[in-house]
């Protein structure tokens, strides 16, 4: 109860004096605090991106409906969004370490969002086995993973050799659509040598595992940690501007790598408990995430 209490003094009372008070003795608001204070990256965006939530539009002073609405401009605005900011809060414009961390800040939030409709698009497109583009990059995900061994026929017991259910791999991508094989395809081109070993390794006649199938269900991870946010921390972190669908493939790429560390560390009784021990693993990468200072990336 009093914490509720508390809680409610503070947002309503406390809170604005203390800032009245703090901003006596800095000459700087709040927003000028948080952006000169706070380290680059996920910390200081992920502050910005809360400064502006919380109360209804119609119930914030305009001061905070300006930043309110700056975070959830597009990549075209935020320059100017930057200025409106700075005019409403009667901060200089030669403020330029002010400019330029608010710029990036803003930056990362929009490039969040069109990451996350991006790759939303992609899972949207189902694999189309009339779709030339879509049936060449099958092939060559093939033929990065097995150079020495020629695919007979489009439909072949073969593609259980890398991971597939059944003799078309098609049917295998149905949940996340053509984001599954984009994923499993960067993964092959830009890690070759780490993704032949942890298909040999997911070979084992007793731990082993289906490569392909574990491969988009990853995807899925990916995806749904992107979804719900958790990944704002990481990506603030590696780009200082927009987050393209270059860094979503990359924490991919870590998660196959490290996923497959965790299974054989896990030593599973059999693939029958796969179900847990992926949501093991998930668990360990949402904690992860929690850091303000995550990177969860391998290196070239």
């Amino acid at each position: 109860m009093w914490a509720h209490v508390w809680g409610f003094l503070y947002s309503n009372y406390f809170r604005f004096w203390l800032k009245w008070i703090l901003r006596l003795l800095t000459g700087k608001c709040e927003l000028q605090r948080l952006l000169g204070g706070a380290e680059a990256g996920a910390r200081r965006t992920l502050s910005v991106g809360n400064g502006g939530a919380g109360a209804g539009a119609a119930r914030l002073p305009r001061k905070r409906r300006v930043l309110r609405n700056a975070i959830h401009v597009e990549e075209a605005e935020v320059e100017k969004c930057v200025r409106d900011v700075m005019k409403e809060k009667k901060i200089e414009q030669k403020d330029t370490r002010f400019k330029t961390n608010l710029h990036i800040s803003l930056l990362q939030i929009s490039g969040y969002k069109k990451l996350y409709l991006n790759v939303e698009n992609l899972r949207k497109v189902p694999y189309d086995s009339e779709n030339e583009e879509h049936e060449e990059q099958l092939i060559e995900l093939w033929n990065l993973l097995m150079p020495h061994e020629t695919l007979k026929a489009r439909i072949s017991k073969q593609w259980c050799d890398i991971g597939f259910q059944g003799d078309d791999p098609k049917t295998d991508f149905r949940g996340m659509g053509l984001l599954g094989l984009v994923n499993l395809v960067y993964f092959s081109k830009h890690y070759t040598n780490e993704a032949r070993q942890i298909l040999s390794r997911a070979n084992h006649p007793k731990l082993g595992y289906s490569y392909a199938i574990v491969g988009i269900n990853l995807t899925e991870m990916a995806y749904s940690l992107l979804k719900n946010g958790a990944l704002k921390g990481h990506l603030y972190n590696v780009v200082s501007g927009l987050p393209q669908m270059e860094h979503f493939h990359q924490f991919y790429c870590y998660l196959v790598y490290e996923f497959d560390k965790f299974w054989f560390e896990e030593e599973p009784e059999s693939i029958m408990h796969f179900n847990q021990y992926r949501e093991k693993f998930h668990e360990k990468i949402k904690g992860l995430l929690l850091d303000y200072n995550v990177v969860l990336t391998l290196q070239d």
